[in-house]
């Protein structure tokens, strides 16, 4: 599968500039971050929820993770993880677990975790397991004018004491 055509055309009709990584297939946003060379609060992850009927997806850093109760309450009601039944359709061009963080190209609500407006670049997939887009925040959130707000925790990492 190759980057989706209408996302391409849309960063190019707008005029931003934009890099494309080619990468080894990965899965992980962390494993994904370290592959395009950015900083894991620099990859932008997106999860898909559902709020209802409404598909809604979340966008946040690969170094955090959704705090869905925080985000219950933002959207003023119930809210549980997508599964790929629930959104394949909404994104045709798309492998499944990489779309591009732009609700509004793709008709759904989009949050971004406010944390990423500290940034000046970021990276996300591009709609395949293997490609990647930077490009500047300042771009991003002018193209994507996402809906900022605090709804992540920090990924707290279990550390292993091993006796000897």
């Amino acid at each position: 599968m190759k980057i989706p055509e209408r996302l391409i055309e849309f960063l190019n009709q707008n005029q931003v500039h934009y890099e494309i990584v080619h990468h080894p297939v990965a899965f992980t946003a962390q494993e994904l971050a370290a592959i395009e060379g950015v900083k894991g609060h620099e990859h932008a992850k997106v999860v898909m929820a559902k709020a209802g009927t409404r598909l809604v997806m979340l966008v946040l850093s690969a170094s955090r993770r959704v705090d869905w109760e925080r985000v219950r309450e933002l959207i003023g009601e119930a809210l549980t993880l997508a599964v790929e039944a629930d959104f394949r359709e909404r994104f045709p061009d798309c492998q499944i677990g990489t779309m591009p963080p732009f609700g509004r190209l793709y008709g759904v609500e989009m949050l971004m975790d406010a944390e990423f407006s500290l940034n000046t670049r970021l990276a996300f997939e591009a709609g395949t397991h293997s490609d990647a887009i930077k490009m500047s925040y300042a771009d991003f959130a002018r193209l994507a004018q996402p809906e900022l707000v605090d709804f992540s925790e920090k990924v707290r990492l279990n550390k292993v004491r091993i006796a000897l």
